[in-house]
């Protein structure tokens, strides 16, 4: 058994390390060459980058692409470019698009991993008869009983299990997670130490096809009709302002209300149907009870019987929650206090055991209730 737990010397066993460009997946296939193993580096490109955003670093474009490709060359092994932009545009682009219409806060990173990256990538390395697909997710990856699981990485500040929830139990067996033990800047220096060119390469910032955090003018891009005037109102649902489209505001979101009072308010709730943006005081906010739908779970249903913890966003709290199941849907109750939740975004569940924080599954934020209303 070699340090990948399959059955095989290290020089027999084939495997294929995405490579984005970045420090992480680099260290990653450097490290299995080193080890000795038959290592194939691809990377996808996934979008046309012809503006590139200047300020800041984004993955599967033209400068990344070239970046593995050096990285492959300095260390000796072969590498491939799939061009993915239909299916990236298809499958990503616009659901995140049509999301954001619809009044929600999408994930795109989460989606994918969920298409491009853990189904036609894994499908790839597959047809390419590799044993493994390794990739340099901050996720830990622990085997019991010939049975894969995934936990948080050990540097919890740069752990990505939440957007992985999607990932099966097929491809978790076949995945392979080499950072998740060490921390970011032991990545870093094991970088400089195998002179990658990229050591000192920022890390990606936004979502890639988002040039500088801008969603606005993507949805301008591709749906100007969506920028319709429509009324701001309170709880009640009396006007008391208007907007230049609904695409302008996220659940939870101060600034730019531009409507003044004895408290501040924050958007509330998006009426996508009525095209109608409601904004409260920050009580308004409070969520107490969650509705989620297309659930992937990774875990016996004994696991959830007790009370679990939930994520709700990549960098919140873990909150403690009681999950009851219908169907392929699930009403979450949250035991904590948490604020600001939006449909849209992915509620991730976890356990905690004698090994650390276990990925129990997931699903997608479809409704949220407070005291107030419903969203």
């Amino acid at each position: 058994m070699n340090s990948l737990g399959i059955n095989k010397s290290k020089k027999e066993t084939k495997v294929v390390v995405a490579m984005s460009g970045g420090v992480d997946s680099s260290v990653v296939a450097a490290l299995m060459k080193q080890e000795g193993y038959n290592v194939t580096g691809i990377t996808l490109k996934l979008y046309d980058d012809t503006k590139q955003s200047k300020e800041g670093r984004q993955c599967c474009a033209g400068q990344d692409i070239m970046d593995a490709k050096r990285v492959s060359e300095k260390i000796n092994i072969n590498h491939e470019i799939l061009y993915y932009q239909k299916k990236f545009k298809s499958e990503v682009i616009d659901s995140f698009i049509d999301s954001y219409v619809a009044g929600e806060t999408p994930i795109p990173c989460v989606q994918c991993n969920q298409t491009v990256k853990f189904r036609d990538l894994f499908k790839y390395a597959k047809d390419l008869k590799a044993d493994a697909l390794i990739t340099g997710h901050y996720v830990s990856r622990i085997q019991k009983n010939g049975h894969a699981n995934m936990y948080r990485a050990k540097d919890h500040t740069r752990d990505q299990s939440y957007f992985l929830f999607s990932t099966t139990q097929e491809q978790l067996d076949y995945l392979r997670f080499p950072l998740g033990e060490i921390e970011k800047h032991e990545t870093r220096r094991l970088a400089k130490k195998l002179d990658l060119n990229v050591a000192d390469k920022p890390d990606s910032q936004d979502i890639c096809f988002v040039p500088n955090g801008d969603y606005s003018s993507v949805i301008k891009k591709f749906r100007p009709e969506s920028f319709k005037k429509g009324k701001i109102v309170d709880i009640f649902g009396n006007q008391i302002g208007e907007h230049d489209g609904i695409i302008n505001y996220t659940i939870g979101q101060r600034k730019g209300i531009k409507i003044s009072g004895e408290r501040p308010l924050y958007v509330v709730n998006i009426n996508a149907e009525e095209n109608t943006v409601v904004v409260g005081n920050k009580e308004n906010l409070a969520i107490k009870k969650i509705q989620l739908r297309d659930l992937n779970i990774l875990a016996s249903k004994k696991d959830f019987e007790n009370i679990i913890y939930i994520k709700v966003r990549s960098t919140g709290k873990m909150l403690k929650s009681k999950v009851i199941f219908k169907n392929n849907n699930a009403e979450i109750e949250i035991l904590d206090k948490e604020t600001g939740i939006s449909p849209g975004q992915a509620c991730v569940f976890y356990t905690k055991d004698d090994v650390g924080d276990k990925l129990l599954g997931g699903g997608w934020i479809d409704k949220t209730f407070n005291n107030n209303l419903s969203t």
